[in-house]
């Protein structure tokens, strides 16, 4: 205990350290760890890091740059929309929320320029702060089991609450496991740290961060190690048995059973959800592509639900000439609601919301739709120059931010949530700003 006290106590005096040659560290630091709170405390954040950025920058000028103005170039579609938008109420309320997108970009091209050990100081402070998390989650659900003796505390949006998202959550917690796992040298306080991150990753149930967070650690062991060949199979095998065996524990294996049986069967009866006396089926990804209606007690696991929404953006680009100007930022609800009436989806009840409330939970489509061919293009330009300057600066936490990104979007609609938008412009920015900078965790030789 002592030890734990002597490092976190050593953190401290290195974060102040860093804080009196640069005293935004501080600020973007909170700003990265404000996102799990309310968002009242990360809305608060947010206004303080630009306040103090415009104080500390005085007589710098502003460095107008490609890789930082796409954020904003993206914001100025999203406020062009007001004009032929058919919710204009939803997409000014929308937009303030996506102000992030024009505020953090702003403040990093007046920022001077962060050097290396910076950049990696605050990513290590961020890193340190999700172990802290982790541990309040954790110890949350320990003392919810010993009330309730239900262990479903401890998985997916039961640990963090649906409010803050799990999948939201996994994504933090895999960028600050990479920081530790990617140090060539660790100190047991920092392998504990990588730990323990690396369990709440399975813990917290996102079937898609689950498979690329693998996946990065595979590509990670063969080609960032200096292992031998002999001990990278020798450690491959111990990996994929340990992965083995936490999918058999009770809720992973439960989602990934559910999407699996979504592929390869129809109407497989779902044995977890139950309403009234009528047995409910999953929704097979044929089905949700084919169907021309469905009933109240058909569920749409994961994929199929997201078959289900690029199935129906596909129409509403066929019939309305969106094309080019999208629905209006944050307004193709109405129309996704319709469909969910012609479809004859479950439309909610007192316990449960229905399927039409949901948006496309997929960034790429909620770009079209809401803001047309141009929007889509500006996201994928970000994604697209966020990954090619990773690989360029062999940056392998920067990677795995960019791989993360890309198959999340394709998953959630992650800016288009407040918690979400802010994660991403911080670290996009944090990453790319200066990045003709080598990275400092580098392919190892």
């Amino acid at each position: 205990m002592a030890a734990t006290y002597n490092y976190l106590k050593s953190v401290f005096q290195e974060l102040q350290q860093q804080n009196n040659k640069n005293p935004l560290v501080v600020f973007i630091v909170l700003g990265l760890l404000s996102i799990p709170l309310s968002y009242a405390v990360s809305s608060i954040s947010l206004a303080i890091f630009v306040l103090a950025t415009i104080i500390n920058s005085k007589k710098t000028r502003i460095k107008l740059t490609f890789v930082l103005l796409l954020p904003v170039v993206l914001f100025g579609i999203m406020a062009l929309s007001l004009f032929w938008s058919i919710d204009v109420e939803s997409s000014q309320k929308a937009l303030v929320k996506e102000l992030p997108l024009l505020l953090i970009p702003f403040c990093f091209m007046l920022i001077p320029s962060f050097s290396a050990e910076q950049k990696q100081g605050i990513f290590k402070y961020y890193s340190y702060g999700i172990v802290l998390f982790s541990f309040f989650y954790l110890i949350k659900a320990s003392v919810r089991y010993f009330i309730l003796n239900d262990s479903s505390v401890f998985f997916y949006h039961e640990l963090v609450t649906k409010d803050v998202n799990a999948i939201h959550v996994s994504v933090y917690v895999a960028v600050a496991f990479f920081y530790f796992f990617t140090k060539q040298s660790k100190s047991i306080i920092e392998i504990l740290a990588a730990v323990i991150l690396f369990v709440l990753v399975f813990l917290l149930s996102s079937k898609n961060i689950i498979v690329v967070f693998l996946g990065l650690l595979l590509v990670y062991q063969f080609f960032y190690t200096k292992t031998s060949q002999k001990m990278r199979l020798k450690n491959l095998i111990v990996f994929l048995l340990l992965i083995v065996s936490l999918t058999f524990i009770g809720k992973i294996k439960e989602r990934f059973k559910q999407e699996y049986e979504t592929i390869m069967t129809d109407s497989s009866v779902n044995d977890v959800i139950v309403k009234g006396s009528e047995g409910v089926r999953n929704v097979s990804i044929k089905q949700a592509w084919n169907n021309k209606v469905f009933t109240a007690n058909d569920y749409f696991p994961g994929t199929a639900f997201r078959v289900y929404q690029f199935r129906i953006f596909i129409e509403m680009l066929q019939e309305d000439p969106i094309l080019f100007t999208g629905y209006g930022l944050n307004a193709s609800y109405s129309k996704i609601a319709e469909k969910g009436v012609q479809y004859q989806l479950f439309l909610g009840d007192e316990q449960q919301e229905g399927y039409q409330t949901k948006n496309f939970h997929n960034q790429y489509i909620q770009n079209f739709a809401e803001l047309g061919i141009f929007g889509v293009i500006i996201l994928v330009l970000i994604l697209a120059l966020n990954m090619k300057n990773a690989i360029k600066n062999k940056d392998f936490v920067h990677i795995s931010f960019a791989v993360l990104m890309i198959s999340l979007f394709l998953t959630e609609s992650f800016l288009w949530r407040q918690r979400g938008v802010l994660f991403f412009t911080f670290m996009y920015c944090l990453f790319n700003a200066n990045f003709q900078q080598k990275g400092v965790l580098k392919k190892q030789e």
